[in-house]
């Protein structure tokens, strides 16, 4: 089943109360929401609430929903909103995980690290790291376009910006995950 078209049938049914549709609404899009929120938070127990939040809220805004629009971008906006709300909230809680994370990235790795960098769960970790440097903007492109399967014109609407502009973060954060990947050398210490 077309999910576009779906979406568009629980949006309908979901302004006019129908719980079953929320219901359905909620399986289907509350764990994609949750890992995009996750990514910009990093906190996953704070992710979950915000995201539950997010669903609350829709609720009570559900007869003002218009089905013509895409509902998944709606989410992912609102969800957006409520992280960056958060995280505003919160900066020295913030600023002090950035710091842990910092000390955790700076410590020096023994043979057992060396070794697993040879596997592709070194890479895999490597590139998350790589990831969360990217500038905010094309990180929040890039996770919202490949992680979460939104298109560029969602994107953009989450983003609040064009798809051109929305592809250019995107070809950006690939061409700086590109060159890391490139000169990833699994037997030097990296950070």
């Amino acid at each position: 089943m077309d999910s576009s078209v779906s979406l568009e049938e629980l949006c309908r049914r979901l302004k006019a109360s129908d719980r079953a549709a929320f219901e359905q609404l909620f399986r289907l899009l509350r764990e994609g929401l949750v890992r995009y929120v996750r990514a910009l938070i990093h906190d996953d127990t704070v992710a979950h609430d915000l995201v539950q939040d997010v669903f609350v809220y829709l609720w009570g805004l559900r007869e003002s929903l218009d089905p013509s629009r895409s509902l998944k971008a709606y989410l992912y906006s609102m969800a957006r909103n409520r992280a960056y709300r958060f995280m505003r909230d919160e900066r020295t809680h913030a600023e002090k995980h950035a710091y842990l994370k910092q000390q955790e990235t700076a410590r020096t790795p023994g043979i057992e690290d060396l070794e697993a960098r040879l596997d592709a769960d070194a890479l895999t970790q490597r590139l998350r790291v790589w990831i969360g440097e990217l500038p905010e903007r094309q990180r929040e492109a890039l996770l919202l376009s490949r992680y979460h399967a939104l298109s560029h014109r969602e994107v953009a609407s989450v983003m609040e910006v064009s798809p051109r502009t929305v592809n250019n973060h995107i070809m950006r954060a690939l061409e700086h995950l590109q060159e890391r990947i490139q000169t990833f050398e699994p037997t030097l210490m990296e950070p």
